[in-house]
């Protein structure tokens, strides 16, 4: 049983930027060299997107079907098990620095009470140790503040010190919102050595709006990067599917930064915003080798599982779509490095991961019972150089686009209800399936052509279809919530399935 746990999450990072078409391009020494160190899971998955749903799926170990908590502000019910309140059963202090993005039920508050107005609070059971938030940085503003920067106003703070996108953060690269959570992080758990932790860390960037400090601003060439991926032009990519219209009409690289609202969509500007989103991957690879040489060098390496992952992707132009509502891989596929003191070192697995499964894996890992709710599967195994009997070989994800209160382009232009504004991704081997509510068409890609092309209205794929079509409605029945259906009140009493 392991004492300590790192729990690292790198807000809206790609896969392809560790392995894939983007790594030879881009300094990431710390995370490459974790990799050496521990095994990497190269087929993993958000099972469901943006950042709120994303990370209470993580955090619960449920998919979104079931936690519900399926949009950044939609809340999560406040007696929903979470990874925070099994290690506490464990006896482990489970510490945050940064976020979680989980919405507050509002039927166990007041309806004034500030927690109501804003979707950025912790996940219940966490001991917030240092707030890091996009749209509240108290903490980090008051350390910037007591360093004699003069404040601009609210998000102000993250336009960029010039005329131009690619000008310096206002702030030192010491100072920035990276190096202070890191410096958060180092400071509190060296007082915290003799304690059981599980310290989630949880890095804002690369995570738009895309500023960065000097010289992270300017360390990559534009010229230099890969093109995006554009197999069509926008006009024919909105076209393709009724979904993209709407997404095409909202996706523009202006969304991306603060302080160029007139800013365009040539590919000198995705290039240039690409060259900031690369460069702030590499401070967060930095400044998270910090935290790493210090596990080594305070004698807790070897009693410390480490999990570095991303919460989901970013399209980061390709496509023509920017963030992580289009339903391809750029926006689900993320990186999971897991390290295991005693487990298997540089291996590589491709089986399909989740990332409902990271509960599992750490609950397993520090001794205590996986509970029965968790639609994940633990990870041990592959850790140890083994494959589980009966690993899934699909994954699957959601997404939910609409809005109950203030409906959203999908909702307006297609005449979806908000129950019919969702989709739900299923992944085998070369195939994806987009499945639509609401009556909408299917997506039926391939990775052999790049997930370019539909395939689902070529008859010579029907029964592939069908066959998806068929798998899909199987897990989500199969996965339906478990909360109560696994318990059974008999003549002796209530009585869990075991």
């Amino acid at each position: 049983m392991l004492p300590k746990v790192l729990f690292v999450v790198i807000d809206q990072i790609r896969a392809d930027l560790l392995f894939g078409r983007l790594a030879d391009h881009i300094e990431l020494p710390n995370l490459r060299r974790l990799m050496d160190e521990a095994v990497s899971f190269t087929n993993h998955v958000s099972v469901a997107n943006p950042c709120g749903p994303s990370r209470t799926s993580m955090l619960t170990g449920r998919y979104a079907m079931n936690h519900r908590s399926v949009r950044n502000g939609a809340p999560l019910a406040h007696d929903t098990p979470n990874l925070a309140r099994e290690l506490r059963k464990g006896g482990y202090h489970p510490l945050l620095f940064g976020y979680t993005d989980t919405t507050r039920d509002p039927r166990r508050h007041p309806p004034k009470d500030p927690l109501l107005a804003t979707y950025e609070t912790e996940m219940p059971g966490f001991e917030v140790v240092t707030e890091m938030r996009m749209e509240e940085n108290r903490a980090w503003l008051a350390y910037l503040h007591s360093k004699g920067y003069r404040l601009p106003q609210s998000q102000e703070i993250w336009v960029p010190a010039g005329d131009r996108i690619a000008a310096p953060a206002f702030y030192r690269a010491e100072d920035s919102d990276t190096a202070f959570l890191t410096d958060c992080c180092l400071n509190a758990l060296a007082v915290r050595r003799d304690q059981r932790w599980c310290a989630h860390l949880t890095y804002l960037r690369p995570h738009p709006p895309f500023v960065a400090p000097a010289p992270y601003n300017e360390m990559y060439d534009p010229a230099g990067l890969p093109l995006p991926h554009r197999p069509f032009s926008r006009e024919e990519e909105a076209a393709s599917h009724p979904y993209f219209g709407p997404l095409l009409e909202k996706d523009h690289a202006r969304q991306t930064v603060i302080g160029f609202p007139d800013l365009g969509d040539d590919i000198d500007t995705v290039q240039q915003l690409r060259a900031l989103y690369f460069g702030l991957a590499t401070e967060v690879d930095h400044h998270l080798g910090r935290i790493l040489d210090w596990l080594k060098h305070s004698g807790q390496w070897d009693d410390t599982l480490v999990i570095v992952c991303g919460d989901h992707g970013e399209m980061l132009g390709d496509r023509h779509c920017w963030g992580k509502r289009a339903p391809f891989a750029e926006a689900y596929h993320v990186p999971l490095i897991v390290r295991m003191p005693g487990g298997r070192q540089g291996l590589r697995v491709s089986a399909p991961t989740e990332s409902v499964d990271l509960l599992p894996t750490i609950l397993q890992a520090v001794g205590l019972e996986i509970p029965h709710f968790a639609d994940g599967a633990s990870l041990i195994p592959f850790l140890q150089g083994e494959e589980p009997e009966g690993w899934r070989d699909a994954s699957y994800s959601e997404l939910d686009f609409g809005n109950p209160v203030v409906p959203t382009l999908w909702q307006s232009k297609l005449g979806l209800s908000v129950e019919e504004a969702n989709l739900a991704i299923l992944r085998e081997g070369a195939w994806t399936l987009v499945h639509f509510n609401g009556g909408l068409p299917p997506l039926l890609l391939s990775d052999t052509d790049r997930q370019a092309a539909d395939h689902s209205k070529d008859p010579a794929n029907s029964a592939t279809l069908l066959r998806l079509t068929r798998r899909l409605l199987d897990h989500r029945m199969r996965h339906a919530d478990r909360g109560l259906s696994d318990w059974m009140i008999t003549p002796e009493g209530p009585k869990l399935r075991r």
